[in-house]
């Protein structure tokens, strides 16, 4: 008989529809009834293409005995956290309270008051991996609550002491603390293969956005180095789908030869944009082929209805990485000896295999001198490909986002111009609109939507990504329609998520349901956090409207959280890029019609997103008031604008480049 998940809308969710174990979804009415029965919370977070989640919920919830003991011992409540990020945030941190690494599945034993007292992340079904067996860790669990309840006590003051907000001592953290904080970073960083040293590797899209920023502001090359050589050997390694597009979440090893097989949206979405800028700025065909890549991955797998889905799991048919990897006779079926011998000399695939038997597609062995012909290397890999989608697809996790959403819109509106993408913005505008009819009540945001629910109120994520994405598409369509939805979301935000306690954002909306604390938004996840994303899109709003109030605000802020920044300023990247975002960022106002117009609007969009905004205006009237543009007197022509000066009108292509590289100097 399915359990009560069998009436959720997540699909990580329902994969546990049909297990024994008696499920509740979060709500209070699981925790009454923990304190009906006075027994502890089990609470299992995880998501559908999470790989040790599928291993855990095989050996132990869908086994008739293991779910007769936490039926008999504990409630059991079963969290997507994509779905709730924000419980997920304060149980991680509890875990890592205890001393122990993150990770998920992530296991927590709570009081019915919500309240962590111990916890874990994956337990084998009996004991191995120097883990106890999980029925045997339930039956302890239980009986220590009932036993002794005040070492339980003891247990979660512990952890909410060190759970509770405690503020930055103030500090400074200007350019100079920022460029040394890339130096050090520098050294962190594997010089042969890229990515901090070590295994696992995480792509860490902010730490090399960190990098990237830096050596445009000093202009030291030796700053982008690590971040460059980090994406070029992503690019190569298995890590990257190279026949298919788009990239998994980690690699294992210290290679980027063999991931966790899944895809994630934001990942793609923040590769995505690096690419596009790096890619371009150095001419590397590699980088831009990648983004290409993303791209028509995302048309080919990811579309639901408009927008896109979150995820696709590492499994398929129960074998993680199935769906994606190959032996060596399989090239000889599909392509053909000839064809074969040249894709497995290019693709790294022999008999034996490269990685436990099988063959995970890569190009890290590849020496410049001998790269395989493009055209033929193209060829094989269609074929591949379609053959490939013969294969049992892994599952995919069709709700849409709004955050992750979001930071796909803004990457693909930024690189529809540079990469001659027409599509990716077409792609963008239905995103977008799909989250407008869908995901929003009045002026608020959603967070989460499959199957006509909606995950409500939104996260501090929901308003930052969404709103730089109507920002991205205000300056690649003109449209100022983008903008005014933007500044929206931006005003809901400061109405409903700003931090009563501290500078910046909490992550809950002020009318959300109270959780046993309220996150702060402040630390980056696989994602810029929060109140990153708020500030970033603040700054563009601000710098797109010349409106100096809002910029003196927004230093404000920044000046509130430079002791943040400065105590860890790598688990802050997003706040760290965003300053950098504050010292060096440029308006380009395109006024006026025609193809010199447009020309201009291309070129001014051809120009790394990081360092400016784009605004289109068929006339300076169209400009706001205080706007410093509209004293321009071209009929036809561009203006760099930093605060409230502005270049002399550009009105020749080849130009914008180096004016806004003078003003973002200023």
């Amino acid at each position: 008989m399915p359990n009560r998940l069998a009436r959720s809308a997540s699909p990580y969710l329902l994969q546990h529809a049909e297990n024994p174990v008696d499920w509740w979804e979060w709500s209070p009415e699981a925790f009454e009834e923990a304190r009906r029965l006075n027994r502890p919370v089990l609470l299992s977070i995880g998501y559908a293409a999470c790989h040790w989640c599928h291993v855990m919920a095989h050996e132990s919830f869908e086994d008739e005995a293991v779910a007769a003991v936490m039926n008999e011992h504990v409630v059991s409540i079963k969290v997507d956290r994509e779905e709730r990020p924000d419980v997920d945030q304060i149980y991680m941190a509890a875990l890592h309270a205890l001393g122990q690494q993150g990770g998920w599945p992530l296991t927590m034993f709570l009081s019915p008051n919500g309240d962590p007292f111990w916890g874990g992340t994956y337990f084998p079904k009996t004991a191995a991996y120097g883990r106890p067996g999980f029925p045997d860790v339930v039956r302890t669990i239980a009986r220590l609550y009932r036993e002794e309840p005040d070492r339980i006590a003891q247990n979660s003051e512990a952890i909410a002491e060190r759970l509770a907000p405690r503020r930055a001592p103030a500090g400074n953290f200007g350019p100079q603390e920022m460029d040394a904080v890339a130096r050090r970073l520098v050294n962190a960083f594997d010089p042969v293969n890229g990515g901090f040293r070590g295994a696992p590797k995480f792509p860490q899209a902010g730490a090399l956005d960190m990098l990237l920023r830096a050596a445009r502001r000093t202009g030291d090359e030796t700053l982008a180095a690590p971040a460059v050589l980090t994406l070029q050997r992503i690019v190569a390694g298995g890590i990257h789908d190279h026949i298919g597009g788009g990239f998994a979440r980690y690699s294992v090893d210290e290679r980027w030869l063999a991931p966790h097989f899944e895809k994630m949206l934001y990942d793609n979405a923040q590769l995505l944009g690096l690419f596009v800028a790096v890619g371009l700025e150095r001419d590397d065909p590699r980088l831009i082929a990648a983004a290409h890549g993303i791209i028509d991955w995302l048309t080919r797998e990811m579309e639901v209805d408009g927008a896109f889905a979150a995820s696709l799991d590492a499994d398929s048919e129960g074998v993680e990485g199935k769906f994606y990897v190959w032996m060596r006779d399989e090239f000889d079926g599909v392509l053909g000896a000839e064809d074969a011998a040249f894709a497995a000399e290019a693709f790294d695939v022999t008999p034996l295999g490269n990685w436990e038997d099988v063959a995970i597609l890569n190009r890290l062995k590849e020496r410049p001198e001998a790269r395989p012909d493009g055209a033929r290397l193209a060829d094989v890999s269609a074929r591949l490909l379609a053959a490939r989608e013969a294969r049992v697809r892994p599952g995919r996790d069709d709700k849409v986002l709004a955050d992750w959403n979001g930071l796909m819109i803004a990457a693909l509106a930024e690189a529809a111009v540079p990469l001659g993408r027409p599509d990716a913005l077409d792609m963008a505008r239905a995103a977008f609109a799909f989250i407008e009819r869908n995901m929003t009540r009045g002026a608020r945001l959603g967070h989460s939507f499959r199957d006509g629910r909606l995950v409500f109120p939104g996260f501090a994520t929901d308003y930052g990504a969404m709103a730089l994405a109507g920002l991205a598409l205000a300056g690649a369509t003109g449209e100022t329609r983008y903008r005014d939805v933007a500044a929206g979301w931006i005003q809901a935000a400061g109405a409903h998520h700003r931090d009563p306690d501290g500078p910046g954002f909490a992550v809950d909306a002020d009318d959300a349901s109270p959780l046993v604390m309220r996150p702060q938004a402040l630390a980056d996840d696989a994602m810029p956090s929060g109140t990153a994303l708020i500030l970033s899109a603040s700054l563009r709003l601000a710098t797109f409207d010349a409106d100096d109030e809002r910029l003196a605000r927004i230093d404000g802020e920044f000046a509130a959280l430079m002791g943040t920044m400065a105590a860890n300023p790598v688990g802050h990247a997003g706040l760290v890029n965003a300053l950098d975002e504050r010292l060096r960022f440029a308006s380009i106002v395109i006024v006026g019609e025609g193809e010199t117009a447009d020309a201009l609007h291309a070129e001014a969009l051809s120009l790394p997103a990081t360092d400016r905004v784009v605004r289109r205006a068929l006339s300076p009237d169209n400009l706001p008031e205080a706007h410093p543009a509209r004293a321009g007197q071209e009929a036809v022509a561009a203006y760099v604008c930093a605060g409230m000066a502005c270049s002399p009108p550009v009105t020749e292509k080849g130009m914008l480049g180096t004016v806004a590289r003078k003003m973002s100097r200023r």
